[in-house]
């Protein structure tokens, strides 16, 4: 497999945009942000792919985190909320000692195509990365070319194909990126 070595994540992580962390196992948290998170979960994934009911158990995951974005300013200033700017998408992660695995990549419709994918996935990467783990995997659906194609432009290469990962006739790729040992 493909390494991606520590100078090609620092060179990737250059952005203008603030990646945030939501504040996981915090009772002090935003609760609007959850709220606007979990209305994000459950408009984009299908009710079988949904972590929408147990979003608030999901975050709450000591060996996890979740990262988002906010709509830029010089976006089309529709948020979701219809209060200027919102989040764009956020993504969602856990660790074991030596791998981490991203069990969500989500960003508003409206915001596709922007760059905010690729943001959060790259400041998912450099985060795991922090932690020591070897490898980062994640799935995805051969048929989510565009999803497909940023995990290809990162590193992620395919590991295997999963039968009926998310239902009956369809199937994901399982993908890694494996990093260096510098």
């Amino acid at each position: 497999m493909e390494m991606l070595s520590s100078r090609d994540l620092s060179e990737a992580m250059e952005t203008s945009r603030t990646v945030r962390t939501l504040e996981v196992g915090k009772k002090n948290r935003d609760e609007a942000l959850v709220a606007e998170l979990m209305r994000l979960e459950k408009r984009i994934f299908p009710k079988h792919e949904s972590l929408a009911e147990s979003f608030s158990q999901e975050i709450q995951r000591r060996n996890g985190g979740v990262l988002y974005v906010m709509e830029d300013t010089a976006g089309s200033g529709d948020s979701s909320e219809g209060r200027g700017r919102g989040v764009a998408g956020y993504l969602m992660y856990s660790c074991t000692s030596l791998m981490a695995i991203i069990t969500k990549l989500a960003v508003r419709e409206n915001c596709r195509r922007q760059g905010y994918g690729e943001t959060l996935l790259r400041a998912a990467i450099e985060k795991v990365r922090s932690r020591k783990v070897m490898c980062v995997s994640l799935h995805v659906d051969p048929l989510r070319e565009p999803a497909f194609s940023l995990y290809k432009k990162l590193g992620f290469e395919v590991e295997t194909l999963v039968h009926s990962y998310y239902a009956p006739q369809r199937d994901a790729y399982r993908m890694v990126l494996t990093f260096d040992s510098d």
